[in-house]
């Protein structure tokens, strides 16, 4: 295991410039990639941004995340990191929580119950947190010390796959459309969705799940949990007959089979082999896994890292393409915001709710959580940047794939792309604040 870092941090107002210069680095990619997406200047068309961010979920992002937490990663490591994905469920839980509070308080349409609730509490814990540690490790005297970017990689790349399985399991049902609003044309005839074309279609939908129209399934854009729990008279048998819900006909096999299950674990068993668990395999997940596995293995290792490994032209060829992860995300970002806000019928009251809610409550949070682990001793000792990415985890605004699978589930998607839009307008200041804040704690360490 490598020595603990002992951070030691610059004067107050090294801190306050070190804080808001990245940030500022961020901003200006950004504002580039919303001059270039601009519909009025239209210099890059909205087709090469998809290409783009196809690029970096395909390649850019799991080379970076490959070659940064491969090197970094030991069975010592993952002992003492083991804080950092339980953290990710700390951040989702509380966000949860000020969800239900934003619901109470703000009172939105009863339809957007549950979306209100997602969209407070799963924020990004993958590109933007590791756009912000480049950038911030990108200085000649960097306030984390040696390897910074080396290690604050490997631990935003440590905590994807809880994530990921997350929003591929728990996300996917509770975006749903809900039953009491989902109608019905007439017994046996469900209502026709009409697809978004590719023009109409945001842009922040292909931002984080490139291809996303060819994951549709049957029951993507159907109450399918609700219609399977809940016992509704008005629809017959017939209208959902994939289901196989009904006890009759005993003669054949399916049905002898679910005579013997119980009634709640056979439902539940049917809503977990509708569950897209495929869709965690990702290319950024498949490299998170593959480091995990090669970093683990000491032999393995030596092949691949190190000056001297027979396989580091591999790593150092990954490595150059992991260099245009960063500026290609926040160009995705400036053409996400160039398309401006979206209609919403969420209301302004719950929008605000929601931002204020994640934006500013949660990392006050976070700042609690983290601040009760380090007197319990349960954080590496002395590691600032450690601490730092633990607090990014409850700092960002709501994760952009949210937006993708209000998209795979027909669900509220205007108003995802509206709430992500303000969302990351107003993040440019909230994270400033909090990284100054962050910054002047860390002092402490």
């Amino acid at each position: 295991m490598p020595a603990l870092y002992e951070n030691k941090m610059t004067s107050s107002g090294e801190n306050l410039l070190t804080a808001i210069v990245p940030l500022m680095k961020l901003l200006s990619l950004t504002v580039i990639g919303l001059v270039l997406a601009h519909p009025k200047a239209q210099m890059i068309p909205r087709a090469t941004f998809r290409l783009l961010s196809k690029l970096v979920f395909a390649l850019f992002f799991p080379c970076l995340i490959f070659t940064e937490l491969g090197q970094s990663i030991t069975l010592q490591n993952i002992a003492l990191w083991w804080f950092i994905p339980v953290n990710v469920l700390f951040s989702t839980v509380i966000g949860c929580f000020l969800g239900v509070a934003v619901v109470l308080i703000c009172r939105p349409p009863p339809q957007f119950n549950r979306f209100t609730v997602i969209m407070t509490a799963f924020g990004n814990t993958g590109n933007l947190p590791l756009a912000i540690v480049g950038s911030v490790c990108h200085t000649k005297h960097s306030p984390f010390g040696p390897h910074c970017h080396s290690r604050g990689v490997a631990y935003v790349s440590f905590a994807q796959w809880v994530a990921v399985i997350l929003v591929y399991t728990l996300v996917y049902h509770m975006m749903e459309p809900p039953m009491q609003y989902y109608e019905i044309v007439e017994e046996g005839t469900e209502i026709e969705e009409h697809p978004i074309s590719d023009v109409s279609r945001p842009l922040l939908v292909e931002a984080e799940w490139p291809g996303i129209e060819e994951k549709e399934t049957e029951h993507s854009k159907t109450p399918f949990v609700a219609r399977i729990f809940n016992s509704i008279p008005s629809i017959s048998q017939t209208t959902f007959p994939d289901l196989d819900l009904a006890e009759g006909n005993s003669s054949s096999p399916r049905s002898i089979r679910c005579l013997a299950e119980p009634r709640v674990v056979r439902r539940i068993r049917i809503v977990a082999e509708q569950t897209p668990v495929q869709h965690v395999l990702q290319p950024p997940t498949l490299a998170s896994l593959l480091a995990i596995i090669i970093g683990m293995v000491p032999q393995l290792k030596a092949f691949f890292f190190g000056y001297d490994a027979p396989l580091s032209f591999i790593t150092d060829s990954l490595e150059i393409l992991a260099g245009a992860m960063v500026p290609s995300v926040m160009l995705i970002l400036g053409g996400m915001l160039a398309e401006g806000p979206k209609e919403s019928t969420l209301g302004l009251r719950t929008t605000i709710g929601i931002t204020v809610a994640r934006l500013l409550v949660l990392p006050l949070c976070g700042i609690g959580v983290v601040a009760l682990a380090d007197k319990l001793h349960l954080l590496v000792q002395g590691d600032a940047m450690y601490r730092f990415v633990l607090l990014l985890q409850y700092t960002t605004p709501s994760a952009i794939l949210l937006g993708a699978i209000a998209s795979l589930r027909g669900y509220a998607v205007k108003e995802a792309s509206a709430l992500l839009f303000w969302q990351h307008v107003f993040a440019l200041f909230s994270l400033s604040l909090y990284i100054v804040i962050y910054f002047k704690l860390l002092t402490y360490i």
